[in-house]
């Protein structure tokens, strides 16, 4: 679907209250590309830069309304999912989706906070992989969402158990030193980026990776290359990210690409 162009991603994505993840940074990152976030939240949590104490799932209806008022009045092309609150949900939002065709969907498998909380059951991660992942453009697992999608396959197996086209799988909660994130097409290893492994903890680094992809997808640039750009771009955001609260620094997103 390279190639396409638009002036907006439809974003289904978690309100964080610090800013640092969820909606607002999917928004300040899509923004700082020129292109227009159209946000439908998920979820409501109650969460610092240290825990996710409370989860509120939005209901079906408001989200099917909303779906259904923004795609009467605003085209749309690219869809970048983050967080999603429950089996229900995802359910629905699968079935939104495939009401729509020639859709590109970057979606962010968030089953964990980055502080390590539990945010899907398992009967919801198997009906995302077995119903909406088929239906995905670009997944964006780290290590362990990959493990958790598709467990006791190494690597590539993995991959290829989900049936999606393409996979960037990153590797910066699993190493100590240097970081080599590996993008797959058709299962298939065709490219890996490497950085410096950075020192401290980052909160909303997925969700910046996720939807800069959206963006430049949505601005018609191709899929390999829009990875290496938003790996890029999401790597600056880090090496000059800002300490708000107590734990997690936030990635600092307001930067020349």
């Amino acid at each position: 679907m390279a190639g396409l162009k638009a002036d907006t991603v439809l974003l289904f994505s978690g309100l964080d209250p610090t800013g640092g993840a969820g909606i607002s940074a999917d928004i300040e990152t899509i923004n700082q590309f020129g292109i227009s976030a159209l946000p439908i939240v998920t979820t409501l949590t109650a969460q610092n830069t240290q825990e996710v104490e409370l989860v509120e799932v939005t209901s079906q209806k408001l989200i099917e309304t909303q779906f259904k008022l923004l795609s009467e009045d605003i085209p749309f092309q690219t869809v970048k999912i983050g967080l999603l609150g429950s089996l229900d949900q995802i359910k629905t939002i699968t079935r939104l989706l495939k009401a729509k065709s020639d859709l590109t969907i970057v979606h962010d498998p968030i089953i964990s906070s980055g502080n390590e909380e539990k945010l899907l059951d398992d009967a919801a991660i198997d009906f995302m992989r077995s119903e909406l992942i088929p239906m995905v453009t670009i997944l964006t697992p780290n290590l362990d969402e990959l493990s958790r999608l598709a467990p006791g396959l190494d690597e590539r197996s993995a991959i290829a158990s989900l049936n999606c086209p393409w996979v960037l799988v990153t590797t910066a909660d699993s190493s100590d030193a240097d970081i080599e994130h590996r993008l797959y097409h058709d299962s298939k290893l065709v490219e890996r980026f490497c950085y410096n492994k950075l020192p401290d903890k980052y909160h909303g680094s997925g969700c910046t990776l996720s939807s800069a992809i959206g963006a430049l997808v949505a601005s018609g640039v191709a899929v390999n290359v829009a990875c290496g750009r938003a790996l890029d771009y999401t790597y600056q955001t880090l090496l000059n990210a800002k300490k708000l609260g107590k734990m997690q620094y936030h990635p600092n997103r307001n930067l020349p690409k």
